[in-house]
């Protein structure tokens, strides 16, 4: 019985120890996991957002750093990605970036990018 007792006890700490050691972020306000959305950034949109937009400050390719833009809200966020002419940066002209990535990507790659793009502050 004691035997039995003290391998329920090491299951329980190895269990606990691995919910604490996960590395999966919880999931941002919408939804979206910020982990997915970073991927949707660099490999999934096409082109992907990475071609065009750096998020190191001051690092201007194609279109405007990302850098800080996580302090624009979800909001201002989704509109910037589903309709990019809504508001264009100083310094660059309208119809640069795709318009389509609202119908190309689905809702849940639309919230994982906001997620990930919030964590741009």
């Amino acid at each position: 019985m004691r035997k039995l007792s003290m391998l329920l006890l090491m299951v329980l700490v190895l269990s606990l120890v691995a919910a604490c050691g996960s590395s999966q972020p919880a999931p941002a306000a919408g939804g979206g996991d910020a982990t997915a959305g970073k991927k949707v950034f660099g490999e999934v949109a096409a082109p992907p957002c990475s071609g065009c937009h750096s998020v190191a400050a001051g690092k201007k390719l194609a279109g405007p750093s990302l850098a800080g833009i996580g302090a624009q809200g979800e909001e201002a966020l989704h509109q910037s990605i589903v309709d990019p002419n809504a508001k264009i940066t100083a310094g660059f002209s309208a119809d640069i970036m795709p318009g389509n990535y609202g119908s190309q990507l689905s809702d849940q790659q639309l919230k994982d990018l906001i997620a990930y793009l919030i964590t741009l502050k």
